[in-house]
């Protein structure tokens, strides 16, 4: 069975609907690809792959999108154990120490 889900881009807000089976588990939505994951296009079938690449603003998407890609990670399995993926940390992201005092 399929169902509408709503995803948030995260960098502008807007809001994607993908129909997809009501089985698959979501871990997260992110700004970058997870290590390790590989990704399905929207458009194809991703039932099987281990997310989905989105593009904000493309036919998914509720009003106008900024034009970024981000990524639904779907929940991920090894020999019966979830893995918890390694998350690149973002230049921006980073914390800002400054020792000049």
């Amino acid at each position: 069975m399929t169902v509408p889900v709503r995803y948030y881009c995260p960098h502008c807000g807007a809001i994607a609907t993908l129909e997809r089976d009501a089985n698959l588990a979501d871990k997260s939505v992110t700004a970058d690809p997870l290590d390790g994951w590989e990704y399905a296009n929207a458009y194809d079938e991703f039932e099987n792959a281990d997310g989905v690449e989105i593009v904000c603003g493309a036919s998914e998407t509720e009003n106008d999108g900024c034009g970024e890609l981000y990524y639904l990670n779907f929940v991920k399995f090894e020999d019966g154990e979830e893995l918890d993926p390694h998350v690149p940390l973002r230049p921006e992201d980073a914390p800002n120490f400054d020792f000049r005092t």
